[in-house]
């Protein structure tokens, strides 16, 4: 229930800030109703707004929600040995990857199971569940801090964020081009507009929506495997393999699904058109990679 609260909270809170923005703007009408039908710069403007606002925002706030989804506790002073290893390794391996040391936080999960998050490469957070802790040994939790360092070297989270906010603007501008065709040029209103418009516009943005995921699912797929590369840098081929080949024999659990996609583990489908909605490659064919992969 608090994750459902939190959710929902944060995304009034989105649209309140966007609405805002907008009304900064001076983007008060998106359709003209004269004679030219349509406001293309107004509604390219609407559609940016939405479309890379509500992405740069959840990514401003990342961290805030991802220490309250996941319950992650960060590091300030190590407790314990586990502890002191955990800040010592991430902070050799940030310095080794050229970027400032992430936040290191610990969450309750029976998952192994580990992410990064942030808005910049210095300005990050690495966490791990105790799952994780409890069934790999030390060079198997060493490859996969390595890999969520090279998320946050690689800037993928950014990255996303960029492809969120491109895709999702096409979808809102496609899909109100389209609700304006179909109510003004198939159903003839030529006074502001009918259900035509929203109804079409509805449907159209979520069939829009559902292409566009396939789009930034496969770019993160892609970085799974370049994240996968850099943990091998950071640690080393065998104990990436390794770490991956005990993901396999682990609880299979993601993550909450705000933040499914910046887990080191995620959904398996057994459809094979499923998989083009699946933000993590399958963990056999990121073993298989990693062993052609030859480091330099």
């Amino acid at each position: 229930m608090k994750r459902i609260f939190l959710f929902l909270a944060t995304n009034i809170a989105v649209l309140a800030v966007l609405f805002f923005v907008l009304s900064l703007l001076g983007v008060s009408g998106i359709l003209d109703e004269e004679r030219v039908g349509i406001d293309y710069g107004n509604l390219l403007i609407f559609a940016a707004v939405f479309g890379f606002g509500g992405s740069f925002i959840s990514l401003a706030i990342s961290k805030w929600m991802a220490k309250r989804l996941t319950g992650a506790k960060v590091i300030a002073t190590p407790r314990n040995e586990v502890e002191n290893w955990l800040m010592q390794t991430v902070r050799q391996q940030a310095s080794k990857a050229g970027i400032g040391m992430p936040e290191v936080a610990i969450f309750d999960s029976a998952t192994p199971n580990a992410f990064a998050t942030g808005m910049s490469r210095n300005n990050a957070l690495v966490a791990v569940s105790t799952g994780l802790l409890r069934t790999m040994n030390q060079d198997e939790v060493e490859a996969v801090l390595g890999h969520e360092v090279s998320h946050v070297a690689n800037g993928d989270m950014v990255t996303l964020t960029l492809i969120q906010g491109v895709v999702n603007t096409f979808v809102i501008f496609l899909s109100r081009l389209v609700g304006h065709f179909v109510d003004r040029v198939i159903l003839k209103n030529e006074e502001g507009h009918g259900i035509g418009f929203f109804v079409t516009t509805i449907v159209t943005q979520i069939v829009f929506g559902i292409m566009a995921s396939v789009i930034v699912m496969w770019f993160s797929r892609q970085r799974e495997f370049r994240a996968d590369y850099g943990g091998a840098h950071l640690a080393s081929n065998e104990k990436m393999i390794s770490a991956l080949e005990k993901l396999k024999r682990g609880i299979q659990e993601p993550l909450p699904d705000q933040m499914a996609s910046f887990g080191i583990n995620g959904k398996t489908e057994k459809f094979e058109w499923k998989r083009l909605f699946m933000s993590h490659p399958p963990l056999d064919e990121r073993i298989a990679a990693l062993k052609r992969y030859q480091i330099s």
